[in-house]
């Protein structure tokens, strides 16, 4: 079994363990078995809050486990207090299970209790979760929410500009399914954007907020920012974009991963660890300016840098400076 790695900073600024969020999208249960399965591997104690939404309270904290489709929750929510026993959500609920992702979201987990998730991705594959190769329309996602070691301008850019200089290799490293990389939900960041980011010798918070919403109006980024954004300060983000899906928390939206539960070899370690890799970049500033340098430099006039060469060249960049760590 792959072991989750731990990232080199461990600690907040705070002194506590880092924690983060992962979220799982799949087909082929519905929530009332998914909620079994979460609390047959990590204990607690499973509840339906509606047909369209379960939770199970746990040693790890709660986790939720909701149909994704936004009319079975409004619904739902229109319900209130009669949703656990109406019949016709209840229906609803039975047949979107077949074409409409489960998603399971967990609670914000210390980086050191990680492995504890093995048994959970084994519980779910045993039930007959299907994962993102199940569906040729769906895009079923693995969504990674790290906490951040500190939220000043300094760190946050940093983690940005590591995710840039490395977003075309990931999408191999991850080898993200082809409907999910034509799908609009995980888009890279542009090119032009990448350049203007590695050019930043300091920055405001309110600057990397401004520029990031000019450059990216959109929460369909493998790299969503805009949650943490919204976070530090909700007003200057919603002043420039309207969407009640934006959820403020105080963690990077880390959006690339598959889901491919259903693969006896696929682990949530193996997508975590790819991860580690922009932790490691962020927080080695000499490497960082370094990779960033080269990338500034492969530019070319009305070309670009060209993609192809840029991957193999990260790739061997980060066997021979950071594959020790």
């Amino acid at each position: 079994m792959v072991k989750f790695v731990q990232p080199p900073k461990l600690k907040t600024s705070q002194g506590d363990i880092r924690r983060v969020g992962f979220e799982l999208e799949f087909s082929g249960i519905d929530v009332a078995t998914s909620a079994e399965a979460v609390a047959h591997a990590l204990g607690g104690s499973p509840y339906a809050k509606s047909s369209a939404q379960w939770q199970v309270e746990g040693p790890l904290g709660d986790f939720k486990i909701e149909i994704d489709w936004n009319f079975l929750h409004r619904l739902a929510a229109e319900k209130g207090t009669e949703a656990n026993t109406d019949a016709l959500l209840d229906s609803l609920s039975q047949a979107a299970g077949l074409v409409v992702p489960v998603e399971v979201v967990c609670p914000p987990i210390a980086c050191d209790q990680l492995d504890q998730l093995d048994e959970l991705i084994v519980a779910l594959r045993k039930r007959g979760a299907k994962g993102t190769d199940e569906s040729m329309i769906a895009a079923y996602g693995t969504h990674i929410n790290p906490e951040l070691p500190d939220t000043d301008s300094e760190t946050i850019c940093r983690y940005m500009q590591a995710y840039a200089l490395l977003q075309w290799w990931l999408v191999e490293q991850h080898h993200v399914n082809t409907t999910r990389k034509l799908s609009p939900f995980i888009d890279l960041y542009p090119e032009a954007y990448v350049r203007e980011l590695l050019n930043y010798e300091s920055v405001t918070i309110n600057h990397l907020i401004d520029h990031y919403i000019d450059a990216n109006p959109t929460r369909n980024r493998a790299l969503d920012m805009l949650p943490l954004f919204s976070h530090l300060d909700d007003e200057r983000v919603r002043a420039q974009i309207e969407d009640d899906k934006i959820n403020a928390r105080p963690t990077l939206h880390y959006r690339l991963p598959n889901c491919r539960i259903d693969d006896a070899d696929w682990t949530l370690a193996r997508e975590w660890n790819l991860w580690c890799n922009v932790e490691r970049l962020a927080n080695r500033p000499q490497a960082l300016a370094e990779l960033a340098a080269d990338f500034l430099d492969a530019d070319r006039p009305m070309l670009g840098v060209a993609r192809q060469p840029w991957i193999k060249h990260v790739d061997q960049w980060l066997t021979e400076n950071l594959a020790s760590e």
